[in-house]
Order: structure tokens, then C-alpha cells, then sequence
């Protein structure tokens, strides 16, 4: 039989052990719950941070990949809600786009600047020859908000029955000498791909550009002779439930009537003032732009 020690000698034994700095059996136990404790506090601590790191990481990542496909989403989202993507087609008529054989044999974009003679001797207007307008106005356009948030469409209809289509992705060379380089070839080729071969920049299509409207699109004309809106409170009454369409004149004189363009359910005017065709654009697509919340 195992000797049961007397309750005074246990509690000498204890003192004793105090006093030399030897843990009882019971102070040990309640030492090694507290160490055991403290490993589980350290590795919980421990998970924590690593969470909090790997949080930091995503969150410095996410907003990359969110601006990258910040129009993909906006176009699901209108598609899941069962609407119709906010859009806006712009036609540019009546732009100047001819080429001409000089005499040293190569082609140019004819205009006013560097062919007056050549316009003269064929009975032509020179002043009739402006591509710089196109120019100025599918810069406007394409290096706009609204087209870097994927909601722009662009066509050109030039004065010789031409239907060019615009991908997007298109950026137009800052300078009207390249620009009418790109323009020559574009009309002799009749396409123009990117530099690695996989999208198609610029092409000729089909005419009349109606067939490439979609159903139910809203049609408006801009000229200096419609209704006269404020640009913001025009963009305001916009439908949200279908595409919008403008027909933009890229002419030197003149202005879009709706003999040319029956279709057109309305002429508006967003300046009471005579305004080029890239600031009239400027205008517009910023009304639109704060009506969307496109910064």
C-alpha cells in the first residue's frame, strides 16, 4: 500500500518547495496550461498577420484587374439586370476622304492645303477638301471617357458614298500628316489591322450604314439649325433603354438636313453659337459622360 503522507508534512513539503522555487504539481499544471496558452495566442497572432498580409496583397492587386475590366463588367451588369448596355454610335458624314496621283507617281489624301492646283484644274472647290476635320473630330471622339469605358461605336461616311467602321481600339496618329498616310491606305486596301495582326482597326463596309444601326436606336441630327438644348439637360433626357445614335457632319460648309437623313428623329443644336465639329463633340460627349458618371 502506497504511504499517505500527513497534512502537515504536505503542507512543509509545498513551503519547502516555494521557498527553493520548485513548482508543485498544481502550480505546474496551471504553468502549463499558460504555456500552452501563450503558443496558441502566438500561432492564432501569427495566422492573423499572415491574413492581414495576404488582405493587403489582394487589395493592392484587385484594383488593377478591376480597371481593366471595368467596361466588361458594366456590360454584364446592364445584361443581368435585363437591360440594354448603355451605347452611343456616332456617324461623321459628308467626310473629305479622296486620294490623288501626284506627278512624282505616289497617292495623298487630296486637301485643301497641298492640292488647291490640282482642285482648280478639275473644277473643284479646294475648300470642299478638308480631312483635317475627320481628323480633329475622330480624335475627340476615340480618346474620350466615353470611348475608353467601351460605350462608343464610330462610322465615317465620306462625300464618295464610303461606309468606314471604327473599332474602338483605334488610336488616331497625332499627326495629319500620318493620319493622311493611314487614310491612303485604308482606301486602297479597304482595311487596316493593328500591328500585330489580331484586331481590325479600320475597314470599309457595306452601305447603306442604316443596316448596321441596332433596332430601336434613338437617331438625332446635329446641326446648327435644330432644336436648341443645353448640352447636360439634353444628355439628362436620354433614354437609358436603348442606343443612342448621332449624326455628326464632317464637312467644311454646310450642315446634316434630314432629306439626306430621313431617318433622324430630331435636329438638335447644343450651342447657340457656330462651333466646330470637334468642340460640338466635346460638348456632347461631356454632357453624356456626367449624365453616366463617366470620369
Amino acid at each position: 500500500s502506497t504511504p499517505v503522507a500527513s497534512p502537515g508534512a504536505r503542507r512543509a513539503r509545498i513551503a519547502w518547495n516555494l521557498a527553493f522555487g520548485v513548482p508543485t504539481e498544481g502550480v505546474q499544471a496551471v504553468m502549463s496550461k499558460q504555456n500552452g496558452d501563450a503558443a496558441t495566442q502566438e500561432a492564432v497572432s501569427n495566422a492573423s498577420e499572415q491574413e492581414a498580409a495576404a488582405s493587403e496583397e489582394r487589395e493592392e492587386v484587385e484594383p488593377a484587374a478591376a480597371s481593366s475590366t471595368e467596361a466588361e463588367r458594366s456590360t454584364a451588369s446592364a445584361a443581368d439586370q435585363g437591360g440594354v448596355p448603355q451605347r452611343v454610335i456616332v456617324v461623321l458624314d459628308k467626310a473629305s476622304l479622296e486620294t490623288v496621283r501626284t506627278k512624282k507617281g505616289d497617292y495623298q489624301l487630296l486637301n485643301a492645303d497641298d492640292h488647291r492646283r490640282i482642285a482648280t484644274q478639275n473644277d473643284r472647290n479646294p475648300r470642299d477638301y478638308r480631312p483635317d476635320i475627320l481628323h480633329q473630330e475622330l480624335m475627340a471622339l476615340l480618346d474620350s471617357p466615353l470611348n475608353k469605358a467601351g460605350k462608343l461605336q464610330v462610322y465615317i461616311k465620306t462625300t464618295a458614298n464610303v461606309l468606314i467602321e471604327v473599332n474602338p481600339k483605334t488610336r488616331i496618329p497625332r499627326t495629319f500628316k500620318r493620319f493622311s498616310a493611314l487614310m491612303v491606305q485604308l482606301l486602297h486596301k479597304l482595311k487596316i489591322r493593328s500591328a500585330d495582326g489580331k484586331d481590325m482597326l479600320l475597314r470599309v463596309i457595306k452601305n447603306p450604314v442604316t443596316r448596321h444601326l441596332p433596332a430601336g436606336a434613338h437617331i438625332y441630327g446635329l446641326s446648327c439649325t435644330g432644336e436648341l438644348y443645353n448640352p447636360h439637360h439634353f444628355a439628362s433626357a436620354l433614354p437609358d433603354d436603348a442606343p443612342i445614335v448621332f449624326i455628326i457632319g464632317a464637312m467644311s460648309t454646310g450642315h446634316i438636313t434630314l432629306n439626306d437623313h430621313p431617318y433622324i428623329e430630331e435636329m438638335i443644336s447644343i450651342s447657340e453659337y457656330p462651333l466646330s465639329g470637334a468642340t460640338a463633340i466635346n460638348r456632347l460627349v461631356g454632357g453624356i459622360e456626367n449624365h453616366w458618371g463617366i470620369v
